[in-house]
């Protein structure tokens, strides 16, 4: 466990995230969790704002855990939307899909808002993140070459900014890039220190 965290000791960290890049970037605050999932109807209500969607998501996952925590664990769900225009993309569902998410976004500047949501029996709080992405002009084959060669059918907005679209794509970050990448790992890091 590292040691800026001697506060968590006989905690249980529970990261409710099957996303790999989650958890990869979360073992990199040198701590150690458990991966548990709840299926969750992510429907978003038609009249919320674009910039409270993942605030609402990542809420509404921590939410589907309450009483099923133990008295020692802690929950971290999270949520990422990519926001253009005023309209979230979100993931996918087809390769077409996929494409005009990209055409949308290329050439242009758009919001990436993660949303972290901290829980245990006693308290809950949820941190919230925004980066603004601009992205050169994308050639439509470049766009094909990625969702052929990368698969981005499981990423808001169609992309991961940590793979070869981001190398080619990606003029100008402005905000944490791994929030883009869909953890915020710094507000997390002091959420839990003092957790």
């Amino acid at each position: 466990m590292n040691p800026f965290f001697s506060n968590l000791s006989g905690k249980k960290l529970i990261l409710a995230s099957n996303s790999p890049r989650r958890q990869e970037l979360l073992k990199g605050l040198e701590v150690e969790f458990d991966v548990r999932v709840n299926s969750v109807d992510e429907t978003i209500p038609k009249d919320l704002r674009a910039e409270y969607v993942a605030a609402y998501l990542s809420k509404l996952k921590s939410e589907s855990f309450k009483g099923q925590l133990a008295e020692n664990e802690i929950l971290i769900t999270s949520d990422t939307v990519v926001i253009e225009n005023g309209h979230v993309l979100g993931k996918p569902n087809t390769e077409e899909e996929a494409f005009d998410m990209l055409k949308s976004i290329s050439g242009s500047t758009h919001t990436v808002m993660t949303a972290v949501t901290i829980r245990d029996i006693f308290r809950q709080i949820t941190l919230e993140d925004e980066t603004i992405v601009t992205f050169r002009f994308l050639e439509e084959e470049e766009i094909w070459h990625y969702i052929h060669q990368y698969k981005p059918m499981d990423k808001a907005g169609a992309y991961g900014i940590q793979e070869w679209i981001g190398f080619i794509g990606v003029e100008k970050i402005e905000g944490s890039y791994y929030n883009v990448m869909g953890f915020p790992l710094h507000l997390v890091y002091a959420q839990l220190k003092k957790w």
